[in-house]
């Protein structure tokens, strides 16, 4: 497969992936747009080891974290992105519910149930201990909870 092919077929989807981590559709777009640069670079190389979605999707998360780190906040909009794609309807509830989360909590959860990934590589992709990953999961899960069960309260 050329790097070309390659963007065509999973650009959309690593955008999907850069919305989670970003919240907003403009800084997906970057994220994706850097990270592309970079595997055009080693793309050779990467294409042999048969998963360079796995490699692409390494350097948006790295990249991100990088960019929390200089920022220390993020700046989000009270707006919800539009979908980028039509089965995107589920990915704008979940970002709902995760955009109030600390980006270090958000990412830790996207790393863990979007990308599957275990506490080792978590700590490795982020630069932090694989205590501080069970930590910001299981905080990020118990503020996730109260959200949702003070939402079926006022439902109810």
């Amino acid at each position: 497969m050329e790097f070309e092919d390659f963007v065509r077929a999973r650009g959309p989807a690593l955008l999907r992936y850069g919305l989670v981590l970003t919240g907003n559709a403009d800084d997906a777009a970057d994220l994706v747009q850097e990270a592309l640069l970079k595997l055009n670079s080693t793309w050779r190389r990467v294409r042999r080891k048969d998963d360079p979605e796995g490699y692409v999707r390494t350097i948006m998360a790295r990249q991100h974290v990088t960019w929390w780190r200089r920022r220390r906040c993020e700046h989000l909009t009270d707006e919800v992105p539009s979908p980028v794609h039509e089965d995107e309807h589920d990915l704008r509830e979940v970002w709902q519910r995760l955009r109030a989360l600390p980006p270090k909590q958000r990412a830790v959860l996207v790393l863990r149930y979007h990308e599957g990934l275990g506490d080792d590589e978590i700590a490795a992709i982020l630069g932090i201990s694989q205590a501080t990953v069970r930590s910001q999961a299981s905080r990020a899960l118990a503020t996730l909870r109260v959200r949702a069960q003070a939402l079926s309260g006022r439902l109810a």
